[in-house]
C-alpha cells in the first residue's frame, strides 16, 4: 500500500487525499502470485530517477504507484507527469495527490525536453494532472511541451495521455494541432460504475473526445484503457471496445486496478491472466489495430515497442 500521507511537501502532515482522509477503509483481497512485482533497485533504475530529479519533473510512474516502475526506469522509459503533482479531481482510483494545484511552470516544456534528450528516448509519453482550474484545462500547455521535445528531439515520436478536458471549448483541438504521434485518453471504467469511481468524469464525453481527434486529424493513432477489477461485468467491458471502436480507436490497453490505500476504491476481484487472455481475442476480433491486456498492463508500459506494432498493423492494412 501507499502511504496516503504527503511527506514530499513543505506540509508533511497534509493528507495526500484530503477529501478521502475520513473515509472508512476499503479492504481488498490479498494480491495473487501474478500480480507481484520485485522492488526497483538496478543502476538503470537510479540513473533515470537522477535524471527525473536534475530536471526537476514529476512522473506518474511513481505519483501512481505503478507496479511497472523498475522495468520501465531499468531501460530509461519515463513517463512525464506535467502540470503539476496535484489533480483537481478526486477519482476513487487515483494516488495522484489531489487538492489545488499551483501556477504552471513556463519552463516545464523545455526541461521535458532535456529530460527526453538526456535519456535518448525514440518515443515519449507525456501525461498530466487534470486542471480544470485552468480555462483550457491546460491545453496550451501539453502543446506546448510537443512542440518542445520536437525541437530538441526531432526522430522521437511522443504520445499524450490527457485529461477529458471538460467544457474547455477549444481545448482539444490545441493538443491536436501540436500534432502527437498518439493521443491517449483513458475512459478507466465501464459507464456503471462512473458515479462511485471517476464521479468528475462523463463516459459518452470521453468518447466524444476520443472520436472528435480522428475527425480533426485521421493520421494520429488513438488510444485508451480501462482498468477491470472494480465491479464490472464481462458484456460491460465488451460495451466499451464497441464504443471505442465506433469512434474509431486503434489501440485498447487493459490492465488490473490496484487499490493506492484501504481510503481508495477496493478491489472488487483479481482478473486471471486466462481472462485477460480472452479479452485481447475478443479486442482484436472487433477491429483495434493494437491490443495490450495483461493484469500488469498500464497505459505507457511498453509504450515505445507498442507504437512500433501499431504502426506496423496501419501499414498492413493499406498495402
Amino acid at each position: 500500500m501507499v502511504t496516503i500521507v504527503d511527506i514530499n511537501s513543505n506540509t508533511p502532515l497534509r493528507p495526500r487525499h484530503p477529501e478521502k482522509a475520513n473515509r472508512p477503509d476499503s479492504v481488498s483481497p490479498a494480491k495473487p502470485a501474478w500480480i507481484r512485482v520485485k522492488a526497483p533497485t538496478t543502476r538503470g533504475y537510479a540513473d533515470t530517477r537522477n535524471i527525473v530529479r536534475e530536471n526537476g519533473l514529476v512522473t506518474v510512474c511513481e505519483e501512481a504507484g505503478c507496479p511497472n516502475i523498475g522495468e520501465c526506469w531499468d531501460k530509461k522509459h519515463a513517463t512525464f507527469m506535467i502540470m503539476g503533482d496535484t489533480c483537481t479531481r478526486a477519482c476513487a482510483f487515483c494516488n495522484v495527490k489531489t487538492g489545488l494545484p499551483q501556477a504552471l511552470d513556463a519552463g516545464e516544456p523545455e526541461h521535458v525536453a532535456e529530460a527526453t534528450f538526456k535519456l535518448g528516448l525514440a518515443h515519449v509519453v507525456v501525461t498530466s494532472v487534470d486542471r480544470d482550474d485552468l480555462t483550457d484545462g491546460g491545453a496550451g500547455h501539453i502543446a506546448a511541451t510537443i512542440r518542445a521535445i520536437r525541437a530538441k528531439c526531432p526522430t522521437t515520436t511522443i504520445e499524450v495521455l490527457t485529461p477529458d478536458f471538460l467544457r474547455k471549448d477549444g481545448a482539444l483541438e490545441q493538443v491536436v494541432a501540436a500534432k502527437p504521434d498518439v493521443f491517449n485518453h483513458n475512459l478507466e471504467t465501464v459507464p456503471s460504475r462512473y458515479l462511485s469511481v471517476r464521479p468528475g468524469a462523463r463516459y459518452f464525453h470521453s468518447i466524444r473526445l476520443l472520436q472528435r481527434v480522428k475527425e480533426i486529424d485521421p493520421t494520429i493513432f488513438t488510444k485508451s484503457g480501462i482498468m477491470v477489477g472494480l465491479g464490472e461485468q464481462r458484456h460491460e467491458v465488451l460495451q466499451v471496445m464497441d464504443d471505442l471502436r465506433s469512434a474509431e480507436v486503434d489501440f485498447l490497453t487493459i490492465g488490473q486496478y490496484l487499490q493506492p490505500t484501504k481510503k481508495h476504491h477496493a478491489v472488487m476481484a483479481f482478473v486471471t491472466p486466462e481472462e485477460f487472455s480472452g479479452y485481447e481475442t475478443v479486442a482484436y476480433t472487433k477491429g483495434f489495430l493494437m491490443v495490450s491486456a495483461s493484469p500488469l498492463t498500464r497505459s505507457s508500459h511498453h509504450a515505445g515497442e507498442d507504437f512500433a506494432k501499431l504502426k506496423a498493423a496501419r501499414e498492413a492494412i493499406a498495402r
